[in-house]
């Protein structure tokens, strides 16, 4: 009987550390596994924070028909010599969903002086042709976009500022220009 209380001592006290030395490896590895995945949260989070610095957008089709924000006529004086010549010119701006009406309404005031700056500095030989108008809407709709953070003129050959100019339009309330009327006298 002498030797049984013996071999539980022995057994008992072989068996606590053993238990302690698995505890402390499980627990290593938690902690190894819980830093690599930290880690890699961290750097694809950054990565994606690099790569898109514009809000997540669903471009999905849309549900209905488009909406519109029809802008006052606006009657500008162009820059052709002797200053005789106006424009009339009638804009829509086709947004996103009737939320973003709201939007850019809050801005209208700041987008409309920008876009007649914009035509004031064309001749009539400019709008006249179809080019000029082309270029002038894609002009219209940058200033329609820089209160959303659009807008900026971008070097052709930065692949990276172009793209990031892409994602902020595509991110942004206005989706397109359209001429109402269009008269140069």
């Amino acid at each position: 009987m002498a030797t049984k209380p013996d071999a539980d001592a022995g057994g008992g006290a072989q068996g606590a550390p053993k238990s302690k030395k698995m505890l402390v490896i499980v627990g290593g590895l938690v902690v190894v596994l819980a830093l690599a995945g930290g880690g890699a949260w961290f750097v694809m989070g950054k990565k994606a924070a690099a790569g898109e610095e514009v809000e997540e957008v669903s471009h999905e089709a849309p549900k209905g028909p488009p909406t519109f924000l029809p802008l006052d006529n606006m009657v500008v004086n162009l820059s052709d010599p002797g200053g005789g010549k106006v424009a009339q010119v009638g804009i829509t701006l086709e947004v996103v969903d009737a939320k973003a009406v709201e939007k850019v309404k809050g801005y209208l005031p700041a987008i409309r002086s920008g876009i007649l700056l914009l035509i004031s500095q064309r001749t009539a030989e400019d709008l006249l042709q179809i080019e000029g108008k082309e270029k002038l809407a894609e002009d219209v709709l940058a200033e329609a976009m820089r209160p959303f953070g659009g807008g900026e003129a971008v070097d052709p050959k930065d692949k990276k500022a172009v793209a990031r100019a892409k994602r902020l339009a595509e991110a942004g309330p206005v989706r397109a220009v359209y001429f109402s009327s269009f008269i140069v006298q």
